[in-house]
């Protein structure tokens, strides 16, 4: 997001309040913009009418960018926050690819395809009597960057080349 909106200073960070792991989702955005100088505004939305409100406040605090937290709700939700965020000319990035395929800016997370490609090979292993308990943890090791153009153009944003090139998908 620091690379789609260079100038931003203060960063909204849209999180679901009844999401269990939300210390340590709130936890590392506040180092990573802390790293960068940035100031991070955590906004709640644990209902959809609770968006119009965070995006007001985000407005009041002049939250240049917007994080999306992950979480099933906010994933439902994609299509209203990309058009929330394109409202409020706030370049947006979340953690699936279904966001900007709904309009948002970016996204960049974990591969799906991946996960679902381990949880198989579990399943497998399962199956052929290994236990569950002795099975290694395993961590995702591709991310996916997606990058929805004719959104940045929409906010009036200039994607750097560089960026482009290393998209593993650009949505024209």
């Amino acid at each position: 997001m620091h690379e789609l909106s260079p100038n931003t200073r203060t960063v909204g960070f849209l999180i679901n309040p009844e999401v269990p792991d939300l210390e340590a989702q709130t936890t590392r955005a506040q180092a990573a913009a802390r790293s960068l100088g940035l100031a991070l505004q955590v906004v709640n939305a644990r209902a959809e009418d609770d968006f119009e409100a965070a995006f007001v406040a985000l407005a009041e605090q002049h939250a240049g960018a917007l994080l999306v937290g992950g979480d099933e709700f906010l994933i439902s939700q994609s299509a209203r926050i990309a058009e929330l965020a394109a409202r409020h000319k706030l370049p947006t990035l979340a953690g699936l690819r279904v966001f900007p395929a709904r309009g948002g800016l970016a996204s960049y997370g974990a591969s799906l395809a991946e996960a679902l490609h381990q949880a198989g090979l579990y399943v497998g292993r399962i199956l052929n009597g290994n236990k569950p308990a002795d099975l290694p943890v395993v961590q995702a090791t591709k991310f996916e960057l997606v990058i929805n153009l004719k959104t940045a153009k929409a906010l009036g944003l200039t994607v750097p080349p560089l960026l482009l090139a290393t998209a593993d998908e650009v949505i024209e």
